[in-house]
């Protein structure tokens, strides 16, 4: 029962993983990443999220491990914080307040007290690196106002910030102007005048920095350009008698360099999506890792140098191996220019499914938050080209519970130029996918506004109907293609529908699929599925209807449409009329598949505002506000797996069906009382405990044991012989598997109770739990036996006076009444080890 924690609003995913450089552990096992207000942790090895550290109340901007302490992770946030986390066990150390938005953060290990961020004080185009001291406290929230200036005037990006030889200088650069300060002489600093001559430069490209990188060794800079260019400066201290030279592979901006550990190679991506890696500083030597998928925005190299890791413009990490070969990816949810399909659900994988990579649909499982695969329904190779039009992916819509996809593809240069194209896909059981069945060009003559499934249990034909701004619906059938083994089945136009030329803009269908609801700009027109007659108008003048959509259950009698001008209508189809309207300006509206909820998001200057209602009552079930300061454009109910068991009426909607919404920045939020670690599997919450197992003899036989004992476990569940004792439960063994082995007392102090947690058992009482006057009839059995043991007794000295010392030791009585009382304990749990 969860009815006594408050509902809220949660950020479950789809976060960018590459908005700032992922940071590797000290022994190349975890990857961290910022992802909104969150930092998570992956293993580079299974590609799983074993950690989410939550705490911070605004977006993360920068994290660093803490140079003292490999097991530590720092990270700032603009809520003006800085946390220090244990990412083992991701627990929050401390939290250092600030006061101030904090950009991008540096550390450094010579300076062991402090950390180096980027700030802006005065102005918000104004941006200052500054040296924040962290004092040492006790308490877990300490002030850390103590800043010291660095350099002003800088760029906010962390990729136009590098610390080089040992620390003893810092390079930033902004636009044309790169600043170098000496940290030894903290109030010290020049501005060399890195001149780019026309001689030099015959194509007179653009020289604006993009990014720089310091040599971990000597006195070098690497610094990525505009032009695709990197030049390396030496001798950077005399301002007349510097020396660069050139490397020139990109043909557009470098987005990213970075040195390796030792610094015999550089490593430098860009929009190429090729990672190359410049051997020796030379333009002869160079190695390719190209078809990366995506734009390289941000380098890393792991402290140990054993691997590299790339993030993407498609929300994408690869972490890749030093001879140049991926070993992982780890896939966010790929944010594209913008969502035209909105958001659906794979009836068959519960995975919400959208518009992905350019002509794809991505699938992206909503309880791992990662994506499952992708689908390219364009079919062709992309190409990026910023003055180029594009196909672009409008439409899709499951029908026939998974068994079928429809997809709508246009690219229009001008208007009278459309190029307009319908697939049908269906769904394969042999290759578990889906197939192109019939390919439609031109299905309309403008641009299609929707298309939608009749989903009906009771429906014999697969049916699709899709309107168009041509101003005609069309009823599309699945019939025989004219095969003579009528195996061969294709998707054929069956009925064309209209409504005095006016431009059709929804349909959907009813619950039992016995009717179409078609929107012609602000009239509603009702049609019979059977004979496609027209029934019955509605038409309020209330602007274009904007959504549409039928109740479920016992509110299936209803229909509602929300309009442009901030109406909200409910017709009953019983009575033809309308039963009642409000004035809500509702973007996004959603029914439940499992209820007969409505959810309808409303948008204002204030914010993004939750109604959730029933058509047959015009007063809300619930309402929050404010539940996204930005616009909401998409959301979707995803029926749960197990249902919820709110008691409280205000929470009784998210029983059955749990709601999720996109805003205009691609973030996914949902309603949940469970933080993020909290929805991590259990197999992730083991991850970092089973891979810091050294691979030491001891390590193979305990995997075999464990093994063994499995196949015991199964054995005896499959024959139902014998029940063992389960330590699932018991409290003993929880806490001492997931407390931090830092934190446990003793283990001399959890031994006993350890022990007698596992000698429990479910079936056989103890001799503790025995009552007493079993034991007293016991007692008086022994009494009268005792002339029968006297004559075993004296059997036994006759039989045994030759065997000299081995005689057999005689019990007492209490002895034996002992000995009884040990033998009422089971001990069937050592037949598992």
């Amino acid at each position: 029962m969860v009815e006594e924690e408050n509902i809220r609003v949660v950020r479950c995913g789809g976060s960018e993983l590459n908005f700032r450089r992922a940071v590797f552990s000290a022994d190349s096992k975890y990857i961290f990443c910022v992802s909104g207000d969150f930092v998570k942790v992956y293993s580079t090895v299974t590609e799983e999220c074993v950690h989410i550290l939550h705490g911070h109340r605004n977006l993360v901007t920068g994290i660093q491990l803490n140079p003292n302490n490999h097991l530590q992770l720092y990270s700032c946030s603009l809520d003006g914080t800085i946390k220090l986390w244990d990412y083992i066990d991701g627990i929050l150390i401390k939290t250092f307040i600030v006061g101030c938005k904090l950009h991008a953060l540096f550390t450094v290990a010579q300076a062991e007290d402090s950390v180096f961020a980027i700030v802006n004080k005065e102005k918000p185009d104004i941006f200052q690196l500054v040296s924040v001291k962290l004092p040492k406290s006790s308490s877990q929230e300490v002030e850390a106002k103590e800043l010291s200036f660095v350099l002003d005037y800088i760029n906010q990006s962390p990729k136009c910030v590098a610390f080089g030889n040992e620390v003893n200088f810092v390079l930033l650069v902004f636009c044309f102007v790169p600043k170098i300060s000496f940290l030894k002489k903290r109030n010290f600093f020049f501005t060399p005048r890195f001149t780019l001559s026309s001689s030099r430069n015959k194509k007179h490209a653009k020289n604006n920095f993009t990014c720089v990188a310091c040599h971990p060794t000597e006195d070098c800079i690497a610094s990525g350009h505009m032009d695709g260019k990197i030049r390396l400066w030496r001798n950077f201290y005399d301002d007349k008698k510097y020396t660069y030279t050139c490397l020139h592979w990109h043909h557009d901006m470098v987005m990213d360099l970075a040195f390796s550990v030792t610094g015999t190679s550089l490593l430098s991506g860009g929009r190429e999506s090729v990672l190359v890696e410049w051997r020796d500083a030379t333009e002869k030597n160079k190695e390719f890792l190209p078809r990366l998928g995506a734009t390289i925005e941000h380098i890393s190299v792991s402290p140990a140098g054993d691997l590299f890791c790339t993030s993407h413009s498609d929300n994408k990490i690869i972490i890749i191996h030093r001879n140049l070969e991926a070993s992982a990816v780890i896939q966010g949810l790929v944010k594209d220019r913008s969502i035209f399909t909105g958001l659906m659900i794979d009836p068959r994988t519960k995975a919400l499914v959208l518009n992905g990579k350019p002509g794809h649909l991505q699938f992206y499982s909503l309880q791992s938050d990662k994506q499952l695969y992708n689908l390219d329904i364009i079919q062709q190779e992309y190409i990026s080209d910023y003055g180029l039009i594009q196909i672009e992916l409008t439409k899709a819509a499951f029908g026939c519970f998974g068994n079928w996809l429809a997809t709508v593809e246009q690219r229009q240069e001008k208007e009278t130029e459309l190029e307009l194209q319908m697939k049908l896909w269906m769904y394969n059981k042999k290759t578990q996918g889906f197939i192109l069945n019939t390919k439609i060009n031109m299905p309309h003559e403008d641009c299609i506004t929707a298309l939608c499934f009749c989903n009906a249990e009771k429906s014999e034909q697969p049916t699709l109907v899709t309107a168009s701004k041509d101003g005609y619906f069309k009823v599309w059938i699945l019939t025989d293609d004219s095969d003579i083994y009528k195996k061969a089945v294709g998707w054929t136009c069956d009925f064309v529908g209209s409504y005095h030329k006016y431009q059709a803009t929804n349909c959907c269908f009813s619950e039992d699929g016995s009717l179409l609801a078609v929107s012609f700009e602000e009239i509603v027109t009702i049609w019979d599925s059977v004979t496609w007659e027209l029934k019955c108008t509605f038409c309020q003048r209330a602007g274009k209807i904007r959504h549409l959509c039928f109740g479920r259950l016992t509110c299936s009698k209803y229909l509602l449409g929300a309009t442009e001008n901030g109406i909200l209508c409910c017709w009953n189809l019983l009575s033809c009329a309308l039963e009642w309207n409000a004035k809500l300006n509702v973007r996004v509206m959603e029914p439940d598949p499992n209820s007969e909820n409505i959810a309808a998001i409303s948008q204002s200057s204030m914010g993004s505002d939750l109604f959730v209602f029933k058509p047959s009552e015009p007063r809300p079930l619930y309402i929050q506000k404010g539940i996204s300061r930005e616009e909401v454009q998409w959301g979707v109910f995803v029926p749960r797996d197990v249902p919820e068991s709110f008691t409280s009426e205000a929470y009784q909607w998210l029983n059955r069906s749990q709601f999720y919404f996109l805003t205009k920045s691609q973030s996914l939020l949902t309603f949940s009382t469970k933080s993020p670690e909290e929805k991590l599997t259990p197999t992730s919450k083991q991850l970092l405990a089973e891979e810091s197992l050294p691979t030491t003899p001891f390590y193979f036989i305990l995997g075999k044991h464990r093994q063994h004992q499995d196949e015991k476990l199964n054995e005896t569940l499959e024959n139902e012989l014998v029940q063992l004792p389960l330590t699932e439960n018991i409290p003993a063994v929880g806490e001492l598997l997931h407390t931090p082995a830092h934190v446990l007392p003793s283990a001399a102090f959890l031994c006993s109770m350890f022990v007698n947690s596992l000698l429990l058992s479910k079936e056989t009482k103890s001799a503790k739990e025995i009552p007493e006057d079993v034991d007293m009839e016991e007692e008086k059995e022994s009494e009268d036996s005792d002339e029968e043991n006297d004559f075993i007794e004296k059997v036994q000295d006759t039989n045994n006076t030759g065997l000299g010392e081995d005689i057999i030791h005689q019990l007492s009585k209490s002895e034996e009444k002992e000995l009884r009382k040990f033998r009422k304990i089971d001990y069937s749990w050592i037949a598992a080890l």
